[in-house]
């Protein structure tokens, strides 16, 4: 099965300094029928303005997976972690209760363009705090993370792979799956997504999708393309 969410249909904020969209509830956003998806929490597709930052909080145990599209940000946390991320770089962070972290934009004159997912995190696994991965943008995938960081992945606490995918207009994917559900999600470009059953979707710029019960997904790029799958076993 696989059942569609348009960018036109997830939550919107605009608040200046923030403008986002919310593909599950979030912040004043809420809907009890989409209070994320298995272990996929939260799935933000957010713009900060130039020099706009977030102030810090706390956060509930999860896996916060931050691709950045544009601009730079840095992190910190109040246990005197610090990072930095550019346009091109996963950034992998492994939230502890009671910890606070901020996120600035420190470009002055450039919006912060970036996808956030959170993961539930099990209780058992600890990983590092933070975790950093340039993105494979000349390559059509990459595994950019996993439960065990296999192929240099990203380590999740999680029974989770996430899937990159980048394709020119006319080529295809093939993705196995391993969960009973993943979420299909374009970040920019439009493809046709078929099921292993024959099922077919058109989806488009910032669209993506419910799959359940489907042992593969297959995706065929009719513009250029950049998709992540996200494969989740529970």
């Amino acid at each position: 099965m696989m059942k569609p969410r348009t960018a036109q249909q997830c939550g919107q904020a605009d608040y200046g300094w923030l403008q986002a969209r919310y593909t599950f509830s979030f912040g004043h956003y809420f809907d009890p029928k989409l209070l994320g998806y298995a272990s996929l929490r939260v799935l933000n597709q957010e713009v900060l303005a130039p020099g706009a930052a977030l102030q810090p909080r706390t956060y509930p145990r999860v896996d916060i997976l931050n691709l950045i599209l544009q601009g730079e940000a840095e992190y910190r946390d109040s246990e005197g972690n610090y990072c930095r991320a550019s346009a091109g770089d996963a950034l992998l962070l492994a939230t502890q209760p009671g910890v606070t972290w901020s996120e600035q934009n420190v470009n002055r004159d450039a919006p912060l363009t970036r996808i956030q997912l959170w993961l539930d995190a099990c209780p058992q696994r600890e990983n590092p705090v933070v975790q950093q991965l340039p993105l494979a943008l000349n390559q059509p995938y990459q595994l950019l993370a996993s439960p065990d960081g296999e192929n240099s992945s990203l380590q999740v606490r999680q029974q989770v792979w996430i899937h990159h995918i980048t394709l020119e207009p006319g080529q295809e994917w093939h993705q196995p799956l391993q969960g009973s559900r993943a979420w299909l999600q374009s970040i920019h470009g439009q493809f046709q997504a078929m099921s292993a059953n024959g099922e077919r979707e058109a989806l488009g710029c910032g669209d993506g999708a419910f799959i359940c019960d489907e042992t593969s997904i297959r995706l065929k790029a009719q513009t250029p393309l950049r998709a992540l799958i996200v494969d989740l076993m529970s």
